[in-house]
């Protein structure tokens, strides 16, 4: 697992071991930054679910201004301080151990990319979607990326959120929802 490119390119990250966390592959990863490439640049991101961090780290390398990092986890949150570290983006970045919903429902900030890839076996991607749309913390014309298995039907949100595409990648589906303030 490394980052592609950026200020970090070519690093390689720690990971965890064990099965409870399945970090996104390359291919998948290269193909949502291939989709939010000029979104990332001077934009705050949530990374939810982090597990490794890679995600919210690729968009640190790439220019974003902030990356907020939450896992429940303990010994995922000391990797992603780790990675952090070794990627020398630990500056613009905070991490949080936190269980996923209460964590969201504190939140006083908005964020211009919200990444969302929990354990598949779970209603918890549902469940952040639709806490996410109901405190409104995604900003205008921010994107949420979600990580999902190929034959999940992800919900519709209230506007001004609204599902866009999906992309796949074998049997990993990649769904982006927007904050359309055009919508309203």
């Amino acid at each position: 697992m490394r980052v592609i490119t950026g200020t970090a390119r070519g690093k390689r990250l720690g990971q965890l071991s064990g099965t409870d966390t399945r970090p996104t592959t390359d291919r998948v990863k290269e193909g949502i930054f291939n989709i939010i490439q000029f979104d990332i640049e001077g934009r705050r991101v949530l990374d939810l679910f982090a597990g490794t961090g890679q995600m919210g780290i690729e968009c640190l390398s790439r220019g974003a201004a902030h990356c907020t990092f939450v896992d429940h986890r303990r010994e995922a949150v000391r990797l992603i301080r780790d990675n952090l570290r070794l990627t020398g983006l630990a500056d613009r970045a905070s991490v949080l151990q936190a269980e996923a919903p209460e964590c969201l429902r504190r939140m006083r900030q908005t964020f211009h990319l919200i990444f969302l890839d929990p354990p598949y076996q779970t209603d918890l991607l549902e469940n952040a979607l639709k806490t996410v749309a109901a405190i409104d913390i995604l900003a205008e014309n921010g994107i949420i990326i979600c990580e999902s298995p190929l034959e999940r039907e992800l919900p519709e949100l209230p506007a001004p959120y609204r599902r866009g595409r999906e992309y796949r990648y074998g049997k990993i589906k990649v769904t982006l929802y927007r904050k359309d303030v055009s919508a309203r």
